[in-house]
Formats: structure tokens, C-alpha cells, sequence
């Protein structure tokens, strides 16, 4: 196949390199997708985009006017897609289910390590030859009760490092009714209001956006650590700013930022004019941010190229991959397509 994939990184070319052996004719750029950079598709079959990329109804029909047939996103997350524009015109969709969730769950428990422990602060200390212990003091995990939003692979993934740790873990999954993986399944009311630590594993849905607002914040233990490494849409940041700054927060740890596109996986350092609250949260020394960089691992990236590829493997064979399907009822594979992908899309970010 003719593929073009933008938003390429140079950490990911490799891992592609490396999975497609040149079975697929892939041109790899750096530049995002837009209603501008879809020329670039011209004459190709497939576009392969990140989750930063612009694939709303305008790009959707840009790019089946060139020709494209297929796009495929080398994330686990399809918000970023306008799914029923592209069923309307007959573009195939295709994520990647699932891949290594242990990446996920280990940062997700590096922040609330590096918070509970003040790890941000003591290196700067160091840096600087100060070897105090003033404002160091943290807590243990042990005993603390942790509650997960979103009890697919990765919430899993996550509950087994912290019930090693001697937590105790609930979940919440509006989905999953029935005790999980030996973790047990109590109400959003019930895990917000017992819950020491939060943290989020939900995808972005109409359901999910903002389900961290002022009244579950209001519901929340005072001092209560939150974590997220899913969307950044999960979050109200202004109400999670408030909640910072009368103390109902005590923590905070983001891999992802409600307004990080365009933003995050470049480099803007030099930017005269700042994301103001994204400015406003890196101000506190109870706020720890990384770059959307959970997935960073050589196993992850492994797993993301492998599974593109075999997702191009798919489209050239003419099975069906992805949520929709689209356009091609008649496909023998449509239904099981449908239900693995459907799955993730409910219980994966």
C-alpha cells in the first residue's frame, strides 16, 4: 500500500522501519495533519496519524476527495477522529487495541511515587548543593486506598502495581458491573469519597469528558492525590486549578493536558505567549506534568509499529480492521472487527 504517516517523531521511525520490512510503500513525515498538510495524501491509500493530529469532517472529506481509503492511528484513543464522517465516506478506521498497558500503569505510578516523595523538588535541591530535608516530608503508600476510573487493561495493569504495594484498590467502570480482577467495583459517589489516590483510565466519550469537575472534586477526600495518564478531557482544569489552590487537591500528576494539541510533542520554549493555565499549573510544587509520554517505551513503541503495520497488512488483504468499517457491510470480518475494537474503545484510553 501507498501510505503517508504524519506527526513522525524520530524516536518512532525505527520501530516502523522495523515492522514493516518494506512491505508497504510508507512516506513519514513530521508535519500534523490539517486541512493544509492533507495534500500530502495525494495518490496515497492509507494516511497514518497520532493523537494530536486534526482528523475532524474537513480533513475526512480532504482526504477522501484525494483518494484515501483507510486511516489508521498509531494510538490506543480514537477521539481525535470523526468516525461518523469518515463511515459517511467510506474511510476504513483502524486503532491500535492494545499495547503493552504495563507502560502506561508504571508511569502512572512514577508520578504518584515522585509526588507522595517531593522527588521533583529534592533533585532541585541537590542541583543546587542544598541537602536539607525542609518540605521532603511524604507518606506511605501502604494502606492507602486507591481508586481507579476505568477498569480496562491498563486499570488493571495499574491496580496490580499498587495492591503490591499494600494499597487497597476499588474501581469504577460504568461498563463493568461485577468484581474485576480481583479489584473491586463500587459507584463514581463510593471511589471519590474513599479514595486517597484517583486516578483516571477512562477514554474520552460525550459520557466521560469532564467527569472530573467542581462537584465530584467536591466529593473527593481533602489533600486527595489525582492522577491522570488517559485524556486530558477527563478533567475540568479550571475547577481542578480552584481545587488546587483552596487545598481540596493535594496532588495533582498529568501526563496529559486538556488543551495540549498543538502544544504537547513540540517544542516551545521560546513561545512568547503561554497556555495561561497550563502556566498557572506548573507554578505549584504540588503539580508534576509530563509530555503525553506514558507510551515512551521501547516494548510500547514495539507494539504500536507492529500493530500498524498489521493493520496496513489487513486493509491490503481486503479484511476489515477498525471501528466502522465503513462502507463495506459485506465483509465476513466486519462483526468481529466491530466487537474486539468496540471493547477496547469502552474500556481502553
Amino acid at each position: 500500500m501507498k501510505v503517508v504517516a504524519y506527526s513522525i517523531n524520530p524516536f518512532e521511525k525505527e520501530f516502523l522501519i522495523r515492522a514493516n520490512q518494506k512491505k508497504h510503500d510508507i512516506t513519514l513525515i513530521s508535519n500534523a495533519l490539517s486541512v493544509e498538510t492533507a495534500a500530502y495524501a495525494k495518490g496515497k491509500d492509507a494516511v497514518l496519524v497520532f493523537t494530536n493530529d486534526d482528523v475532524s469532517e474537513n480533513v475526512i472529506n480532504k482526504l477522501a476527495d484525494l483518494g484515501v481509503k483507510y486511516v489508521g492511528t498509531r494510538s490506543k484513543g480514537t477521539d481525535h477522529i470523526d468516525k461518523k464522517a469518515a463511515e459517511k465516506r467510506g474511510i476504513k478506521l483502524a486503532n491500535v487495541p492494545v499495547y503493552s498497558p504495563q507502560a502506561i500503569a508504571e508511569h502512572t505510578v512514577a508520578l504518584a511515587l515522585a509526588l507522595s516523595r517531593n522527588l521533583v523538588k529534592a533533585n532541585a535541591n541537590i542541583h543546587d548543593f542544598d541537602f536539607r530535608l525542609d518540605d521532603l516530608l511524604g507518606f506511605n503508600f501502604n494502606g492507602k486506598t486507591v481508586g481507579l476510573i476505568g477498569m480496562g487493561q491498563i486499570g488493571i495493569a495499574t491496580a496490580s502495581i499498587f495492591k503490591s504495594m499494600g494499597c487497597h484498590v476499588i474501581g469504577y467502570d460504568a461498563n463493568i458491573h461485577e468484581k474485576h480482577d480481583h479489584v473491586p467495583l463500587v459507584s463514581l459517589k463510593e471511589l471519590l469519597a474513599e479514595s486517597d489516590i484517583i486516578s483516571l483510565h477512562a477514554p474520552l466519550t460525550d459520557a466521560t469528558k469532564h467527569i472530573i469537575n467542581k462537584l465530584t472534586i467536591g466529593q473527593m477526600k481533602p489533600n486527595v492525590m489525582l492522577i491522570n495518564t488517559s485524556r486530558g478531557g477527563l478533567i475540568n482544569t479550571a475547577d481542578v486549578l480552584n481545587a488546587l489552590e483552596n487545598g481540596k487537591i493535594g496532588y495533582l500528576g498529568l501526563d496529559v493536558y486538556e488543551f495540549e494539541k498543538g502544544l504537547f510533542f513540540e517544542d516551545h520554549e521560546n513561545d512568547k505567549k503561554r497556555d495561561v493555565l497550563l502556566d498557572k499549573l506548573i507554578s505549584y510544587p504540588n503539580v508534576l506534568i509530563t509530555p503525553h509520554q506514558a507510551f515512551l517505551t521501547r516494548e510500547a513503541l514495539q507494539e504500536i509499529a507492529n500493530q500498524t503495520i498489521k493493520n496496513l497488512d489487513l486493509w491490503q488483504k481486503e479484511k476489515c480492521v477498525g471501528n466502522a468499517c465503513a462502507g463495506n457491510n459485506n465483509c465476513q470480518e466486519k462483526k468481529a472487527a466491530e466487537k474486539i475494537v468496540n471493547n477496547n474503545f469502552n474500556h481502553l484510553p
